[in-house]
């Protein structure tokens, strides 16, 4: 059968169209080998600004001069796996950084406040949590306006010179002077090798406590009788707008221990955490066991159950030593160095290796001295407890000492400075939890882990973040210090133990929003991280694949007594406030 003309024509232009199409793929695929050969760049960065929330596009030029290795080891940073960023960023970033464009560092962290979040007028429970946030950030802005604005002024004190301050070189008070003094001893420039300190005091008579955190109660529900005292020396001068560390803490125990014994407890406190303690319970020292000083740590005393305790070895070895007619041991047996209403005479002295305490003339305890403490940090020293102090002596103290002021002046290092933000995404982001009056703390970490390699190329950044003091001059400082040194981000709302998430979803808003990291981590100010053991963990983490890392205790119970005690209804609230925040937080990134 024939074909008609309209057939005919109708395949010559089907031809036409596959040629012509073929020849437009074949072009296309020669442009893309052209481009791809020459190398040239064609990339669109969209990035996500705080101040407009809207992505834009910017097109990016060629990289103008060769890098060396050790250059593209430390600048290149791998994309964050986000819609809004090109999986192609990385020449763009080297572009950037060539022409030395930088972020300018903020302070004060963009994450906002929204009051239908935080309703006080709410009736699921939450009411309390509700109006302490809502108060946290009103008062919080507040005061920001007011240091902005630089209506917040602090009266100027004369800060002491850079010299050496006199200081007696004992210090005598009977108690009625310490009753005055509210049972503190100031030691103004603390001590030094051989000082000592003797306190004549007596113990009260025993007393069923009342106070539930500690009380103990026996199995017939009959209250346990309770007697003990603390001697503290303390820090005065370490930290302010805090309670000071326990540099020493010295705990008596007559009745009323859970072991049931006499015991004495030594331990300190920084930073409201205590460290190891030190129980002495009776039982001296082992004889391989460190010596400070050469004298033990704990010695004998006697106890209730020596008797009972005696193995059938030790008698054994007593019978033998008979029979070969070796001379018989002589030993001592002294009581517990403290009794109910009995006079004592304790002193405490300073040796190279820690505090040896002596009571009635004879050593009972022996405390090495504990890294980050040194003698002339024992600025005071406190008696309290069921105890009446009859008077208290300290001599051979250092007469003079250097002012604890200038110390802070020479850490104001250009050293210190954190880099500049790079304006592209970074391989991780640290944000690190920290208090307003926490300079040390935060001074420990610039000099440490923050001189990281990677930190100092900008590849790993790190922050701190801080919410508002109730001390305008710690505020103050703090702004100071977070213009000179440019690692800290302040957070607008008065600083609170319950409203710390607040700071965690901060760290999130501004690692994806600022710094635009692949990946956030969250610490704190006394913890040192290895910045080099984290980015070698997360290398080994599949493209496409996400990671969390953290430390979960499945056994671990929540606090009912004590000082951070959490009821039920306050940690329902503080889970469901915080859901709400991390789900708004990651609902707004993708809407």
């Amino acid at each position: 059968m024939k074909r008609g003309k309209s057939d005919t024509k109708l395949d010559t232009f089907v031809s036409l169209s596959k040629q012509r199409s073929i020849q437009i793929v074949i072009a296309v695929a020669v442009f893309y080998l052209l481009l791809v050969t020459l190398e040239i760049p064609f990339v669109f960065d969209s990035r996500f600004t705080s101040e407009t929330t809207t992505a834009t596009s910017t097109t990016l030029t060629r990289f103008s001069r060769l890098e060396s290795e050790q250059d593209l080891h430390d600048k290149d940073a791998p994309t964050r796996p986000m819609n809004w960023v090109s999986h192609n960023s990385a020449q763009a970033m080297r572009s950037q950084l060539a022409r030395s464009t930088t972020k300018p560092n903020k302070i004060l962290s963009t994450l906002g406040f929204e009051p239908k979040t935080f309703d006080p007028t709410k009736k699921d429970g939450s009411v309390s949590l509700h109006r302490a946030a809502k108060t946290a950030w009103e008062e919080g802005l507040k005061i920001w306006d007011e240091m902005e604005s630089g209506k917040m002024q602090v009266l100027e004190v004369k800060k002491p010179e850079n010299k050496s301050e006199p200081c007696p070189n004992s210090v005598s008070l009977s108690g009625s002077e310490f009753l005055k003094r509210m049972r503190m001893v100031e030691l103004p420039c603390g001590l030094t090798l051989g000082s000592h300190i003797t306190v004549v005091g007596k113990p009260r008579a025993a007393h069923a406590e009342k106070d539930p955190k500690i009380a103990l109660v026996k199995e017939a529900g009959e209250t346990v009788m309770v007697s003990q005292f603390m001697m503290e020396l303390l820090g005065l001068k370490t930290v302010e707008a805090e309670d000071p560390p326990r540099i020493l803490h010295f705990n008596p125990r007559l009745k009323g221990d859970w072991s049931l014994k006499p015991v004495i407890e030594q331990n300190t406190c920084y930073r409201m955490q205590w460290g190891t303690a030190l129980r002495c319970e009776g039982w001296g020292s082992k004889a391989d066991e460190e010596t400070v000083d050469g004298q033990v740590k704990c010695e004998k005393w006697v106890r209730d159950d020596d008797d009972d305790d005696k193995s059938e070895e030790s008698k054994a070895t007593w019978w033998l030593n008979r029979l070969i007619g070796r001379t018989k041991k002589v030993s001592f047996d002294w009581p517990y160095p403290f009794a109910e209403e009995k006079l004592f005479v304790l002193t405490l002295s300073a040796g190279l290796e820690g505090y040896h305490i002596n009571v009635d003339g004879r050593h009972a305890t022996s405390f090495p001295y504990r890294t980050g403490y040194t003698l002339e940090d024992a600025t005071g020293l406190a008696v309290t407890g069921d105890i009446d102090v009859h008077s208290v002596f300290a001599a051979s103290l250092p007469s003079n000492h250097p002012s604890f002021s200038p110390q802070r002046h020479l850490e104001m290092s250009i050293r210190w400075k954190a880099p500049p933000l790079s304006v592209g995404p970074v391989e991780l982001f640290i944000g690190v939890l920290s208090a307003g009056n926490h300079f040390s703390e935060r001074m420990a970490v610039r000099k440490s882990w923050m001189q990281h390699r990677l930190i100092k190329s900008s590849n790993v950044v790190a922050r701190f973040f801080v919410a508002l003091h109730a001390r305008k001059e710690v505020n103050l400082e703090l702004k100071k210090e977070a213009e000179f040194f440019g690692d800290i981000v302040i957070v607008p709302y008065m600083d609170n133990y319950d409203l710390v998430v607040l700071k965690t979803v901060a760290i999130c808003e501004y690692g994806v929003r600022t710094v635009r990291a692949k990946y956030i981590m969250k610490g704190d100010d006394d913890t040192f991280v290895r910045v080099d053991s984290i980015i070698d963990e997360v290398n080994e983490i599949p493209a496409g694949r996400s990671l969390y890392i953290g430390n979960i205790n499945y056994y671990h119970k929540p606090l009912r007594y004590g000082k951070w005690a959490v009821t039920y209804e306050v940690g329902l609230n503080l889970l469901i406030v915080q859901s709400i925040s991390y789900l708004k937080f990651a609902f707004d990134q993708y809407i």
